[in-house]
């Protein structure tokens, strides 16, 4: 009776399972090594944390096809449900993240989103021949397919979507079957995700999102960074400083500071580059024009090093980010400026020596006539005299002079100065 006693206590204890937890990952901005990161990460950690389901908030206009794959192939791999989810309201799903929004087992839409745009576009400035660029397109075409077949989405649509460009609004989506929801907040789409069924390898799964435990899994400061860091503005600009850095530190090389400025910014700058899809013809004339413009310090070119230098620079500039997105592109603001401050510092250099050689001369003979110092002892005719924080033999040129007289250089023989009184 006592053992059936303790069976009745527990029985409320046993009909309330624990309630659900869900991961959410949320990205915004272009699709590259270090969202790919970051979402590896959140579904690695989602699994740790034994999620029932992750949430993946997300915002792109596209980017890098390696990183989407690997995206995609992680939440394929996924041993929990994906909801992908784009928002906000004005967000999107353009280009590689239409294949992630493929990818997810659930996905759904906020208002006044759209998903679309998927075909590829050469990186680099450099544009495939027909030929390879139907390959491409074909590849795309398989891969976009395959992964709407698999969620059950329109698979016709998909290849639209590549091959032809084509984007569909929110309720467009819902129509085409291409996404399970529309919510205009992560509430509401918790409401109409409770009791959805997932198709999941070892069986069907059933979201119980009611009362679940939020779990948000944010950028680590080092990914922050990093994202901030690959940004074709920001690498420009870390160039410049690094060669202008390097430039000053070769010019005057006890000038510590600059030197390791310049270096840290290549250093971030280098980083950046080997993120992001480059011509790496435009970085070989920046180095050129690196080049030019450290001769034009060690060789007075009266500013024909400088010119090739500006123009080099310039063309590799242009030729560096040359990409059919307008998301890997340098601004012109940041360009322009750039362009004038290096036009203005080479020619103040190239004014500083022109100023160097026709001024007067400041040594020898024709450097000291003309001088005034002090007699520091007396020259009858011959004694000593303090001349520009030196003491000279000295003789007068004249009579006697006193000590302690203002004397003027006249002359010079050897080490020795012939003066006379300042006053004659």
């Amino acid at each position: 009776m006592r053992h059936f006693r303790l069976l009745l206590f527990l029985l409320p204890v046993l009909a309330y399972p624990a309630a659900s937890k869900y991961v959410v990952l949320e990205f915004e901005g272009t699709i590259g090594p270090v969202s790919d990161r970051y979402i590896a990460n959140g579904i690695d950690k989602a699994e740790e944390l034994d999620a029932d389901f992750i949430l993946l908030k997300l915002d792109t206009p596209g980017g890098l096809d390696e990183s989407m794959r690997r995206i995609v192939k992680k939440i394929m791999a996924s041993d929990i449900p994906v909801v992908g989810y784009v928002y906000p309201v004005g967000g999107r799903a353009a280009s590689a993240g239409v294949f992630i929004m493929l990818s997810a087992h659930v996905a759904a839409m906020a208002p006044g989103t759209n998903m679309g745009a998927a075909h590829p576009v050469a990186m680099g400035g450099q544009q495939p021949d027909s030929i390879m660029m139907g390959k491409i397109e074909n590849d795309a075409v398989a891969f976009i397919r395959s992964l709407a077949e698999e969620r059950g989405r329109d698979p016709d649509w998909a290849e639209r979507a590549v091959r032809e460009s084509i984007s569909a609004a929110a309720n467009q989506a819902l129509e085409l079957g291409l996404i399970d929801y529309i919510a205009s907040s992560l509430e509401e789409l918790l409401e109409k995700l409770d009791g959805h069924k997932v198709k999941m390898p070892e069986g069907e799964v059933v979201l119980q999102t009611a009362d679940a435990e939020e779990i948000e899994i944010g950028l680590r400061w080092y990914e922050r960074l990093l994202r901030v860091l690959a940004n074709p503005n920001l690498i420009y600009i870390l160039l410049m400083i690094g060669i202008y850095g390097v430039i000053a530190w070769v010019q005057n090389p006890g000038s510590i500071i600059p030197g390791v400025v310049g270096i840290i910014a290549l250093i971030f700058a280098f980083y950046g580059l080997q993120v992001l899809p480059i011509n790496y013809a435009g970085l070989a004339l920046i180095a050129v024009a690196l080049i030019l413009f450290i001769l034009e310090v060690k060789i007075t070119s009266y500013g024909m090093l400088t010119i090739g230098g500006i123009v080099s620079l310039v063309l590799g500039t242009l030729l560096m980010f040359q990409s059919t997105p307008s998301f890997y592109g340098i601004s012109w603001p940041v360009i322009i400026t750039i362009m004038g401050l290096v036009v203005a510092l080479f020619v103040l250099i190239i004014w500083l020596a022109v100023r160097t050689h026709v001024r007067k001369p400041t040594t020898g003979q024709r450097g000291m006539v003309g001088l005034v110092g002090e007699a520091r002892s007396d020259l009858d005719p011959e004694g000593s005299v303090y001349i520009r924080g030196e003491y000279w033999t000295a003789v007068a040129a004249s009579g006697k002079i006193k000590k302690g007289t203002k004397v003027k250089v006249v002359d010079m023989d050897g080490m020795t100065l012939k003066v006379e009184r300042e006053d004659s």
